[in-house]
Formats: structure tokens, sequence, C-alpha cells
């Protein structure tokens, strides 16, 4: 006899959770789990129809965990239909802590190996695009509805098991909240531009997010060059991050240039961006986020990694000794993670400078290229120089 953990004891339920998981790892068990006669004691889809609200969310706890098992069973969870149980719970969204509990369980299911493909084969996409549209719910629904349509667009093979309409869905619903926001929905703001840097980690999300006349990156942009003080730092830190990633920074090498039209877009709004500052230029713009405080230089080690790989950026580095001399000096951060921002940035440049038929061929740029190439040869961390001995004068004692 198997014991479902829809008990309101959390520990009961948590050792019955355990043990069922335990029991699918073996496939007599999946057999004893699913029997193929549908109706009787076990069968999930019943018993959630017959529980508290308590009762079902625990009895969903119990399908992913069944889904993570293997992707043996989690085809098995797929043909019985049970995803269906987790949508049907979004659909009804009446009680906020029950949907809240769902979109953690779903939020599980996008970081399993295998849940990508059977996900994107329901109509999660849609549900969850209608969530982030729906001005009248809650934001931290909405909020959570952003961060898993981050997390499962990501990932590049999703865009092979998704019709692009559908991913099309999600970004402009994103799009459309960060438009509405209000200065006052800071935290709401802050989820969708990191959202929307989960979804420009992958080549083909980053694609979308720059293609069209009003890219969706725009906001990514502005946010990652305004400075609002302390009230905003939060935002400009996503939005940092966030266009690291677009910019190819966590990409392969062969995967951070994207196509024409995106690329123009991308340099397009750079430039706009700093046209309406006082900086007037991106280099003015980069050399503002390095001149601030250490969260915002490593998120700007970061974006600037990703875009040099653009010659129109490298020459707007190159065209200021201040951001050379802030990336090269190894005095510049004193934190680990600092520091190691800090030297791959400066690997970044230097192997753009090395690769630039324009760089080469100027003379102009032969200086700037071997100090990078010496501050790579320095490493990460911060070398002391070495200092001669000298002799210690002290006031003699006095009695």
């Amino acid at each position: 006899m198997i014991v479902l953990p829809t008990t309101s004891n959390e520990q009961v339920a948590a050792v019955a959770t355990d043990a069922i998981k335990k029991l699918a790892g073996f496939p007599e068990g999946m057999e004893i789990i699913f029997p193929s006669d549908k109706g009787d004691d076990t069968d999930l889809e019943i018993i959630a129809s017959q529980c508290s609200s308590l009762g079902r969310v625990r009895v969903l706890a119990l399908v992913v965990k069944l889904f993570s098992v293997s992707r043996s069973a989690a085809s098995t969870i797929y043909s019985l239909n049970l995803l269906q149980l987790l949508e049907a719970e979004i659909r009804n969204a009446d009680d906020t802590l029950v949907t809240l509990s769902v979109l953690e369980l779903i939020y599980e299911l996008a970081e399993i190996e295998h849940g990508t493909e059977f996900l994107s084969k329901t109509s999660i996409f849609q549900l969850l695009s209608s969530m982030i549209s729906h001005n009248s719910m809650e934001s931290i629904l909405r909020s959570r509805a952003m961060m898993i349509s981050g997390r499962l667009l990501s990932k590049d093979i999703i865009y092979s098991f998704t019709d692009e309409p559908c991913v099309k869905a999600v970004i402009s619903s994103i799009d459309g909240r960060l438009q509405s926001l209000e200065a006052s929905d800071r935290d709401e703001c802050e989820t969708a531009l990191e959202s929307l840097g989960h979804m420009g980690s992958s080549i083909q999300g980053a694609t979308l997010l720059l293609s069209g006349s009003s890219p969706a990156a725009r906001h990514v942009i502005n946010a990652a060059f305004e400075r609002q003080g302390p009230t905003g730092h939060g935002k400009q830190l996503a939005a940092l991050h966030a266009l690291g990633n677009i910019s190819g920074e966590t990409r392969s090498e062969n995967n951070i240039i994207l196509n024409a039209e995106e690329e123009e877009n991308l340099r397009r709004l750079i430039y706009e961006t700093a046209s309406r500052s006082s900086k007037l230029t991106p280099s003015g713009l980069f050399l503002s986020v390095l001149q601030q405080d250490s969260e915002i230089r490593l998120a700007g080690y970061r974006m600037l990694s990703g875009l040099v790989a653009r010659p129109w950026c490298l020459m707007e580095i190159c065209s200021k000794q201040e951001i050379i001399n802030k990336v090269t000096d190894p005095s510049t951060e004193t934190t680990k993670i600092g520091m190691e921002g800090r030297y791959n940035c400066c690997k970044a440049i230097h192997k753009s400078l090395t690769v630039s038929s324009r760089v080469s061929a100027n003379p102009a740029f032969a200086g700037i290229a071997a100090k990078f190439q010496e501050a790579v040869g320095m490493g990460p961390y911060l070398v002391k120089r070495h200092v001669e001995a000298q002799p210690a004068v002290i006031t003699a004692d006095r009695f």
C-alpha cells in the first residue's frame, strides 16, 4: 500500500514523498505508483481532485519529484496528463499562496534537465504570458512568472521544441509590463530586467530581444546606464548583468555575435542612449559605470567583456584613457570576485585587440595592446611590488 503525501503533517508528507520517489527508481515501482487501471485508490488525478488546497499542493509536489527521477518517469507523467494538474491550478488562481506554490513547482521543473522538453509541449508559455500581462494579478505572481519564463528561455534546447510565436508572446508581455510599471514598482522592474537577461544568455533569446523596430532589449540598455541614486541601484545592477548576458558574456566564443540586424540594433540603442545622456558617447557611459561602487563595476566588467567583441565597442574603449587605466590597474579591486571580473574584462579586451585588423594595422594602438598584454600577464590578483629593505629609525627610549 502506498501512503500518499496528502496529510497536513509536513514531516509525514516529506517521508512519504521520499519513499515514493525511491520506489520510482525501479521499473516495478513505477508500475505500482502508476497502475494500468485508472481510477483506483492511487490515481493521483482523482486524489488531487478530492483534496484540500494543501493536499493538492502535496500531490503536485510529488508529481514534480517523480518527474525528476528519470526521463522515463517524466515521459510517463506527461503521457498521463499529470502536468495538466499544474496548469489547472494556475488557471484557477483563486488562492495566491496556492498559485505561488505551484509556480515554485514549475520553477523546479524548469531546472530539471529533461523538464524543458516536456514543459514546452504544454500550454505553460501561454499561461505565463497571460499572468505577466494581467494587471490585476498579484505582483509577486507576475514576478515569479517572469522568472520562470527567463529560466526556461535561457536554454538553447527549448527553442527546438517551442514555437517562436509563443516565445515572442512572453517577451512582449514582459515588454508591456516594463512600459507600464511605475517608479515605485522597483522589485517587479528588477525581476523583469533579470528575466530578459536570462533569456539573452541564449543566442536565440538574444536575437529575439534585439529584433524589430522597438526591441525589448531597449529597456535593459536604458536602465543599465541610468543613474537614479540609491533607489535605482538594484535596477541598474540587474540591467547591467542582463546586458552582459545579451551581449554574449556567458555564451561560447562562436555564439557571441548575432545577425546583422540585431547587431545594428544593439549598437544603435547604446549610441542613442549615450546621445540622450550628459556623457554623449558610449565610452562616457562605460567610464561612468566603472566609476561607481564595486557591485556596479563588477556588472560593468561583465558587460564590457561581452560588448568588446564588437569593433565599435573596442574603438570606444580605446578612445578613453580613463577606461584603459581603470581596467588594467590591479589595485582597482580589493575582493576576489572583483579582481577576477576585472581580469576577465582585461582578457576579453586584449583578445579583441589582437584579432582586430583595424588595431593591428594602426601603430597608435600598439601601446594600448601592450598595456593590456602586461595586465593579462600579471594575473587576476593584486601583485605587491617588490619593496627594498630599509633601516628602521626608532626614537630612543627615555627614562
